[in-house]
C-alpha cells in the first residue's frame, strides 16, 4: 500500500465535485444464512472478515484503504491490499457488505465505499454486537459520505502519528443546553494523553456542499450553545475539548473562516482550529493546524500554523 506521504494528488478525494452522484456497486440476487453459515463452517469467513464487520459497523462508511490501516493497527497481517479486497468482495458477493463509488462530470471515482448490508446485521446480532443499520442508512447523500471519509481519515492519522494517542470516539454526541439539542461531531472525537493529563479534540468536517454556508451557521450556533454553557463531564468531556474545523483544502480555510467572522460565528471560549483533508498525509502532525491572526499593518487576516508538541 502507497504510504501517507507518497500521495501525490493535490485535491482531496473526499472534497465535493460537482454534479457528483452515488453509484451501486454490489450486488443483487438473494443470499440466504444458510449459505453464509456454511461458508463460516467451511472457513471461508473467519475472524478477519468478522473484525472487518465490526469496523465498518462502527465508523458506517470507509474505504478499503482505511480498512486496511485499521486492521494493521489492531494487528492483523493483511500482506498486501489486493489480499484485503478479495476479502471485501468476498463479503458483497455473500451481501455482508455493500459497496458504492461516486460519478462525477469528470469522471469516475477511484475508490469504492463500503457499508453494512442485511446479512451483515445478521451477523452481527447473533455475536450480541450493537447495530442500528438499517437499509435506509445506505441512501445517505454524497455530502454526508464524504464528511464521514474525511473524518475517517483524520481519526486513522491521529492514531497513527501521534505517539500521544490515547482512543477516538467516531461519532461523539453533544449537548447544545439551551436549544436542548444532541448533535453529532462529523469528523469524530479524539483523545490525546501525555504525563497523565488528557484533552479532546473534536472534529467537525465541513464540504462544499449546496447551501454549506447556511448549514455551517447552524451548527456553529449547536457548537456555541455548548460551549458557552460548558461545565467539566458535559457531553462525557472531562475539559472543554479543542474544536477543530476540517476543511477541503487552504482557500476553503479561508472560506469558512470569513463565513465565521462575517457571520459573528465565532466562540469566545475557544479558538477555532483549522485543517484540510490533504494535510492529513504528513509524516508528522506537529504543523497540520492552523488559525487565523490579524496583520495590523495591513488590516487583514492571514493563516498562523499552530505548532503544537502534544502532536509529534
Amino acid at each position: 500500500m502507497v504510504s501517507d506521504s507518497e500521495i501525490k494528488t493535490k485535491i482531496s478525494p473526499f472534497a465535493i465535485r460537482e454534479g457528483e452522484i452515488k453509484v451501486f456497486d454490489g450486488k443483487d440476487g438473494y443470499v440466504s444464512m444458510n449459505q453464509i453459515v456454511h461458508k463460516i463452517n467451511i472457513g471461508h469467513i473467519s475472524d478477519i472478515h468478522f473484525a472487518i464487520l465490526d469496523i465498518v459497523n462502527e465508523f458506517e462508511f470507509i474505504t478499503s484503504r482505511q480498512l486496511f490501516q485499521i486492521l494493521e493497527d489492531k494487528g492483523f497481517e493483511l500482506k498486501s491490499q489486493d489480499k484485503l479486497n478479495n476479502k471485501l468482495e468476498q463479503m458483497v458477493k455473500s451481501k455482508i457488505l455493500t459497496r458504492y463509488y461516486f460519478n462525477s462530470i469528470e469522471g469516475q471515482g477511484i475508490f469504492r465505499i463500503y457499508c453494512l448490508e442485511k446479512m451483515g446485521k445478521y451477523l452481527l446480532n447473533s455475536r450480541e454486537t450493537e447495530c442500528h443499520w438499517q437499509p435506509s442508512d445506505n441512501t445517505k447523500p454524497v455530502p454526508m459520505i464524504k464528511k464521514r471519509l474525511a473524518g475517517n481519515q483524520v481519526l486513522i492519522a491521529f492514531s497513527r502519528k501521534v505517539s500521544a494517542y490515547d482512543g477516538y470516539i467516531v461519532k461523539p454526541s453533544i449537548k447544545a443546553k439551551t436549544s436542548g439539542k444532541v448533535f453529532k461531531a462529523t469528523g469524530g472525537s479524539i483523545k490525546l494523553t501525555k504525563n497523565q493529563k488528557s484533552i479532546n479534540f473534536v472534529f467537525e468536517v465541513i464540504r462544499r456542499e449546496a447551501n454549506w454556508q447556511k448549514k455551517l451557521a447552524d451548527k456553529m450556533a449547536l457548537y456555541k450553545d455548548f460551549y458557552e454553557n460548558y461545565v467539566p463531564g458535559d457531553s462525557n468531556f472531562a475539559t472543554m475539548p479543542q474544536l477543530i474545523l476540517v476543511c477541503e483544502d487552504d482557500n476553503h480555510m479561508a472560506e469558512v473562516f470569513r463565513e465565521i467572522i462575517t457571520n459573528n460565528l465565532n466562540i469566545d471560549k475557544i479558538r477555532l482550529y483549522y485543517t484540510t483533508d490533504m494535510r492529513q498525509n504528513a509524516d508528522t502532525l506537529e504543523n497540520v493546524l492552523f488559525g487565523f491572526k490579524l496583520n495590523t499593518e495591513t488590516n487583514k487576516y492571514e493563516f498562523e500554523n499552530i505548532d503544537l508538541k502534544l502532536l509529534a
